[in-house]
C-alpha cells in the first residue's frame, strides 16, 4: 500500500484510529458444551426443593427415627439442628466457592454427595453416626439455595427473570408444605428410611439436570482471595447462633449454660468477621450491598416473612395434633392447601411483577398473610378441623408466592451481575435465620401462653362447685364402662378439655402477633422508594446504565 493511499492519508491526519492491535492470545480452550438452558433451570431449582424438603421431612418424621435408633426426646433434638446448622454454615463457603470454580462444579459435587448420604442414613446403627451424616448432608444440601439465584440472573434472559424468581418461591413453598403429606405417607405405608431415600433419585436427576443444562464455565485463572478467615467465621458465628435458636425452648434458653455459651461464641465469631472485613483490603463481603441502600430492609422482610410462614407451618400441626389428634398424614391433608395452588399462583405472580410495579405483589400478599391470621384468630375453636382452615390456608398460599417472589425480585433489581452469588447467600441466611427466629419464638410464645391459659381456666375449676360437679359427673359417665362411671377417667378427660381450650388460646394469641409482625414487615416495604427499571424493557439498573454508555 502506497504513502499516498486515502486509508493512510486518514490514519496519519487524525480522522480514523488506528485498528487495535490484537490481545494476545493463551492457550486454546477446550470446547465446552453448550448447555441446554431450561435443563439447568429446573435443575437448579430442584436444589432449592430438595433442600427444603429435607429438612422439614426431619421435622415430621423425627418420632420414628428416635424410635428407630432408641435415643430419648433431647437426644433426638439435635437431628434436625445438625442438619440446619450445617446449611447455615455452608452458605458463605458455597458462594465463595462459586465464585471461583463456578457454580456448576460446586452444585454437581454436593448433589453426588448428598445422594450418597441420603443413601446409607437408614442403615446407620446409632445416634452419634447419625448427626454425623446429617450434618455432612447438611453441608451438601446447603450448597444447593444460595448458587440457584446466580444461575437464574446468569443464565436466564432478562425478561424472563420474573418468571425465574417466581420459579424460585414456588419451589420454597411447595416444599415446605408437601413434606407433611409425605413423611405421613411414608410412615404408612412404607417405613421412615424413605424420607431419606427419596433424596437419591432426586439428587441424581439434579446432577444429570446439571451436567447437560448447563455450561462449563471456564475457570478464572485468577489470584484466589485470601479471606478464608472472613468466610470461615460468617459462616461458624451464624451456626452456632442457629444451633441456640433451634435448641432454645428446649433448653429454656437463657438458663442455660450450653445457649449461652453457643450465642456468645456465634456472637464473638461474627464480631471478628465484621470486623476483619472492615479492615481487610479485599473483603469477601460487599458491605456496601448487603448494608447499603433498601437491600437490608428487603433482607428484614424475607426473614420477617420466613417467620409468618415457619410460624404457622408449627402452630396448624400443634394445634391439629394436641386438640384434635390428628396424625402426620391428616395434618399434611391441611398443610397441602398451602401447596397446590402455589402452581397456579406461580405464573400469575410472575405476570404481576412484569405488567405492574414490583412492589405491588408483595404488598398484596402480606395483605392476604395478615388477613389470614385474623380469619384464624377469630374463628378458631378446639372443634376447627382441616375444613376449617381452608380459606386461610388459601389466602395464606396466594400471600406467600406473591409476598416472596416480589421482595426477591425487587431485590435482584438493585444488583449487578457480580453480586449476585453475594446476594443468594444472605438471602439464604435471611431465609433460614428468620425462619428460625419465626419457630423459635413462636415455639416459646405458644407455650408459655398455653401456660396461661391453663392456669386462668384451671383458676375457675374449683373442688364442690355445682358446674364443676356436673361436668365431671357426665364426663365419668361417659367414659365409664358398662354404664357404671370412671370417676378418674372423667377426670383425665376434664383435664383434656383444659388442655384443649389452652392450646386453642395460644394458636389464636399467636396468630395474632404474627399478623402484627405482617403489619410491620408491610409498613417497611410500603415506605420504600420505586425500584429502578427500565421505561419498556422492565431491566434491571445496571443493564440501564451499560445500554446508556457511549
Amino acid at each position: 500500500m502506497s504513502a499516498t493511499d486515502p486509508a493512510v492519508g486518514a490514519v496519519r491526519s487524525g480522522a480514523v484510529e488506528p485498528p487495535a492491535p490484537p490481545p494476545p492470545t493463551g492457550p486454546a480452550a477446550l470446547p465446552q458444551p453448550a448447555g441446554i438452558p431450561w435443563l439447568g433451570l429446573l435443575a437448579v431449582l430442584m436444589g432449592t426443593f430438595i433442600s427444603t424438603l429435607t429438612g422439614r421431612l426431619s421435622n415430621f418424621g423425627l418420632a420414628d427415627i428416635r424410635g428407630a435408633l432408641d435415643a430419648g426426646f433431647d437426644e433426638g433434638a439435635w437431628i434436625t439442628t445438625a442438619q440446619t446448622a450445617a446449611q447455615m454454615l455452608v452458605a458463605p463457603f458455597a458462594v465463595w466457592a462459586g465464585s471461583i470454580y463456578g457454580p456448576r462444579h460446586i452444585l454437581l459435587v454436593a448433589c453426588l454427595a448428598f445422594a450418597a448420604i441420603s443413601l446409607v442414613i437408614p442403615f446407620t446403627p446409632n445416634l452419634p453416626t447419625l448427626l454425623v451424616l446429617q450434618f455432612v448432608g447438611g453441608l451438601a444440601s446447603g450448597c444447593f439455595i444460595p448458587l440457584t439465584l446466580s444461575f437464574i440472573l446468569r443464565n436466564m434472559p432478562m425478561r424472563l427473570w420474573a418468571y425465574g424468581i417466581a420459579l424460585y418461591a414456588l419451589n420454597l413453598e411447595l416444599s415446605l408444605n408437601i413434606s407433611a403429606s409425605l413423611e405421613g405417607w411414608y410412615v404408612e405405608h412404607f417405613s421412615w428410611h424413605w424420607i431419606f431415600w427419596q433424596n437419591v433419585p432426586l439428587a441424581l436427576i439434579m446432577a444429570a439436570g446439571l451436567y447437560f443444562g448447563v455450561q462449563t464455565a471456564s475457570v478464572q485463572l485468577t489470584p484466589i482471595r485470601r479471606d478464608m478467615f472472613g468466610v470461615l467465621t460468617f459462616g461458624a458465628g451464624l451456626a452456632l447462633i442457629y444451633a441456640a435458636l433451634d435448641q432454645g425452648n428446649r433448653l429454656d434458653w437463657l438458663r442455660s449454660g450450653l445457649i449461652w455459651g453457643l450465642l456468645l461464641a456465634g456472637l464473638v465469631l461474627l464480631a471478628a468477621f465484621l470486623l476483619h472485613e472492615v479492615l481487610t483490603p479485599h473483603p469477601w463481603l460487599n458491605l456496601r450491598l448487603v448494608l447499603g441502600g433498601p437491600l437490608p430492609f428487603l433482607l428484614i422482610n424475607v426473614a420477617f416473612l420466613r417467620l409468618t410462614i415457619n410460624s404457622t407451618a408449627f402452630l396448624i400441626p400443634q394445634y391439629l395434633e394436641a386438640v384434635r389428634n390428628f396424625r402426620a398424614l391428616e395434618v399434611g391433608d391441611t398443610l397441602i392447601w398451602i401447596a397446590i395452588p402455589q402452581l397456579i399462583i406461580c405464573p400469575i405472580s410472575a405476570f404481576v411483577l412484569r405488567r405492574t410495579d414490583p412492589r405491588i405483589a408483595p404488598v398484596l400478599g402480606l395483605s392476604l398473610i395478615a388477613g389470614a391470621c385474623l380469619v384464624v384468630a377469630n374463628g378458631l375453636t378446639p372443634s376447627w378441623g382441616s375444613d376449617e382452615f381452608l380459606v386461610s390456608q388459601l389466602m395464606q398460599a396466594l400471600g406467600q408466592s406473591l409476598a416472596l417472589s416480589g421482595i426477591v425480585f425487587i431485590g435482584i433489581l438493585y444488583l449487578r451481575p457480580e453480586d449476585s452469588l453475594t446476594f443468594g447467600a444472605m438471602l439464604q441466611v435471611s431465609r433460614l435465620m428468620g425462619g428460625e427466629i419465626g419457630q423459635a419464638f413462636i415455639a416459646t410464645f405458644s407455650r408459655v401462653r398455653e401456660q396461661r391459659a391453663s392456669n386462668l381456666i384451671g383458676q375457675h375449676l374449683q373442688i364442690g362447685d355445682v358446674h364443676v360437679v356436673q361436668r365431671l359427673g357426665a364426663y365419668a359417665t361417659i367414659a365409664g364402662h358398662a354404664g357404671t362411671p370412671d370417676a378418674t377417667a372423667g377426670a383425665a378427660l376434664l383435664s383434656r378439655v383444659v388442655r384443649a381450650m389452652a392450646t386453642t388460646q395460644s394458636v389464636i394469641d399467636a396468630y395474632v402477633t404474627i399478623a402484627v409482625a405482617v403489619v410491620f414487615a408491610l409498613l417497611v416495604l410500603v415506605l420504600l422508594d420505586p425500584p429502578p427499571r427500565g421505561a419498556a424493557s422492565h431491566t434491571p439498573l445496571f443493564a440501564r446504565k451499560r445500554s446508556a454508555a457511549p
